[in-house]
């Protein structure tokens, strides 16, 4: 019955505009948009230039009185930051829309375009858009100013030391700093023996970058001020900050002792135990049965106990038998197979060891194993002696070894590469000390392709130079572990003739 019903078409009315008496649909105004704009103009006594205060060192904006924020070109901080240049001017209009005007970066010009609201005549509200000139004025903040006059003029440093005979811990915390920026503040990073010092113009950002390690590794830290000027008149003192930070001396894959009391204390674990994971807490494994638990920083330093043997008193040994005695276990999101395995040293095929081992799911008759030699070991380790009755296992195994895998490609470059900190090396240890520095660094690259676990918090970049040889095909097949693929990042880095050269394809 609706369906039936009479509907009176509506019409939308329509009126003159009386300036040019165009038809157009009515307003307040009863004037046309054009005719309203020649009468109106919403942007009259809005600044349509200003000048902005930029540092050309550390590439930030001065935000009156003293604060400076770091922003890149074109970004979303840079534009928040012009807009708000211009707080006092869009009291008295409503800001709808701000994009950026792309200038020449050497213009020293930036240009954005606002989109603003009012209301003007009977309530008529106008819409206009207008462009705002902003001029970089170079001027340097005062960190940069302090580091131009002395580059060693620092307030804060940050002395980190490991007492170890290796740089493993530094290689793996420096590619945490860099995929988290731990030290985007520091003005100076300096390699030191068994540590690195780090240099900051801010005390804050020192304590910052403390914290984060902190949160990384298990330290302990001591902070100390230097006093450096003192004015008595306005009583005000200068000092300079040292943070000194100690990571503990225990890596992964070492060899443990445990103290008596820690050991009741976890539970009578081990005593002898491998050191499977460090983070902000030390992960302790039981390799005969299996058991796991973790020390915080604040039981290791309660007791500071050291490793019985480190990842450098590793021995090769040859597998012959392999008995599995136990089903799969996962440990901590690992896994393990408990197995008896008949090994040898490579060095040495005289003395054959019967051990038992927690490496049974990936070791098979012909691997080749590595692990710590306590047949032939002579350990002066106070903890050890504690123990009367305690009977020694002549080999533990740590992990499987590929290096007579890897002598096939050696000298090849990889598919993927590491970045590193800006950093001032030692240059008056010797070739000798570089060497060394060279084969722990590629000690580090082996420990990363072994292990997805010890890679999984890190950034690795693709290497564009890396160019297969018609080998890889034929050594495809080899046991050897590598980085997939799929767990690079693309390393992006433009230059300005790369720049030049697209925008001539354009």
């Amino acid at each position: 019955m609706a369906a039936n019903m009479f509907v009176v078409p509506q019409t939308k009315g329509s009126v003159l505009c009386c300036k040019c008496g165009i038809l157009m649909a009515p307003n307040p105004a009863n004037m046309c948009v054009t005719c309203l704009r020649s009468e109106v103009d919403i942007t009259e006594g809005l600044r349509k230039h200003a000048t902005i205060m930029h540092c050309p060192e550390c590439d930030s904006y001065l935000q009156p009185p003293r604060t400076w924020l770091k922003a890149q070109l074109e970004s979303k901080e840079l534009l928040t930051y012009c807009v708000k240049r211009l707080e006092t001017d869009l009291k008295k209009v409503r800001l709808v829309n701000a994009e950026f005007i792309w200038t020449e970066p050497h213009s020293k010009r930036i240009k954005v375009k606002l989109k603003v609201q009012k209301e003007v005549l009977n309530g008529a509200i106008l819409e206009k858009s207008y462009v705002v000139e902003y001029v970089l004025q170079d001027h340097m903040c005062e960190s940069c100013t302090r580091f131009q006059a002395n580059p060693d003029q620092w307030v804060a440093s940050v002395q980190l030391r490991q007492r170890v005979s290796h740089r493993r811990t530094f290689f793996y915390l420096e590619q945490l700093i860099l995929k988290h920026d731990a030290a985007v503040h520091a003005i100076k990073i300096k390699q030191m023996d068994q540590g690195i010092d780090f240099f900051f113009a801010n005390k804050s950002h020192a304590s910052k970058f403390v914290e984060f390690l902190d949160k990384v590794a298990p330290t302990k830290r001591r902070e100390s001020k230097q006093l450096v000027s003192h004015d008595p008149k306005n009583n005000s003192y200068n000092y300079k900050y040292t943070f000194s930070v100690e990571i503990s001396p225990i890596c992964r894959e070492d060899l443990i002792c445990l103290p008596p009391r820690v050991a009741v204390s976890l539970g009578n674990l081990g005593p002898l135990v491998i050191c499977t994971k460090v983070t902000n807490n030390i992960a302790l494994l039981d390799p005969l049965t299996l058991r796991q638990c973790f020390l915080d920083p604040d039981q290791y330093w309660r007791y500071s106990f050291k490793s019985l043997l480190g990842s450098r008193q590793l021995v090769e040994y040859d597998v012959f038998n392999v008995e599995v005695g136990s089903p799969e276990f996962n440990v901590g999101g690992s896994k393990y197979v408990m197995a008896d395995v008949e090994v040898a040293r490579v060095t040495d095929y005289g003395k054959l060891f019967y051990v038992r081992t927690h490496l049974g799911h990936i070791l098979k008759p012909g691997d080749r194993a590595l692990g710590y030699d306590l047949y032939g070991a002579n350990n002066n380790d106070n903890e050890l002696d504690k123990y009367q009755n305690l009977v020694i296992p002549e080999v533990i195994l740590i992990k499987k070894s590929y290096e007579e895998k890897r002598q096939k490609k050696r000298g090849e470059p990889r598919p993927w590469k590491l970045k590193s900190l800006d950093m001032e090396l030692d240059e008056s240890k010797g070739r000798g000390y570089e060497e060394k520095m060279n084969t722990e660094y590629e000690e580090f690259l082996r420990d990363l392709e072994e292990n997805p676990e010890l890679r999984f918090n890190l950034s690795l970049y693709c290497n564009k130079d890396y160019q297969p040889s018609e080998m890889a095909s034929v050594s495809d097949g080899d046991d050897v572990p590598s980085v997939p693929l799929e767990e690079l990042l693309a390393d992006l880095e433009l230059s300005e003739e790369e720049d030049g050269d697209d925008s001539m394809k354009d």
